[in-house]
């Protein structure tokens, strides 16, 4: 055998243990995150709201950050790394429809788990400490997701915008009796009410109501 021959199939081992320690690396990474995302949008998610038509939003969002950003990340310039984040993230504003703050805020989460998922690291860290390390983030993450969307720590309040045309009852005193119509007519025990607009002309006024949903 050659030296060249050596040198060649020395050059290809190399070669392939470094495309198995980085799909692997990126492999581990990619489930502890899709199973965070997973968790938090049917596990946490969906049993609150009840909405499906952002599913494929949550996950492909996430996705797209996790790759890029784990890609980005593999460069030595920083400033370009930078920019791409920065403009990978201006992409929320170019949206076609308006969605709560509910639903931005669980968009934000899963591109925060995907960035996480990709750029965490421990320095001088063996693989598997990193990704107990990783998975435990997420975990965290979670639970704390779980516990501020539950009963356990407060009351979820929900609203409502309703078009209500006794317009005598829209006085500064006659809160209480405002608030007890609504709370007949919508079927729900309202404990506080915003008035957002009023039309003269029709004898209508938009109101904003709030209730809690264990009551």
């Amino acid at each position: 055998m050659t030296l060249l021959q050596v040198l060649s199939e020395e050059t290809t081992t190399s070669g392939l243990a470094s495309l198995y320690k980085i799909t692997s690396k990126i492999g581990w990474r990619l489930v502890i995150d899709m199973a965070a995302v997973f968790i938090l949008v049917r596990g946490i998610y969906y049993p609150t709201y009840k909405h499906r038509e952002l599913f494929f939003t949550f996950f492909i969002f996430n996705l797209i950050i996790f790759l890029i950003s784990f890609l980005l990340n593999k460069v030595d310039l920083s400033m370009g790394a930078a920019f791409g984040l920065f403009a990978v993230f201006s992409m929320l504003r170019y949206r076609t429809e308006d969605i709560s703050i509910k639903d931005m805020t669980y968009l934000f989460l899963t591109i925060a788990i995907g960035l996480v998922s990709a750029v965490t690291k421990i320095k001088d860290a063996e693989d598997n400490y990193e990704y107990l390390f990783l998975a435990g983030i997420n975990v965290v993450i979670l639970i704390i997701t779980f516990l501020l969307e539950s009963k356990h720590i407060m009351r979820k309040e929900s609203t409502n915008i309703v078009l209500y045309e006794n317009i005598e009852l829209i006085k500064a005193d006659k809160s209480t009796e405002l608030m007890s119509d609504l709370s007949t007519r919508a079927g729900v025990k309202v404990h506080r009410y915003t008035i957002q607009k009023i039309d003269l002309l029709r004898d209508v006024a938009q109101i904003k109501i709030y209730f809690y949903d264990d009551v």
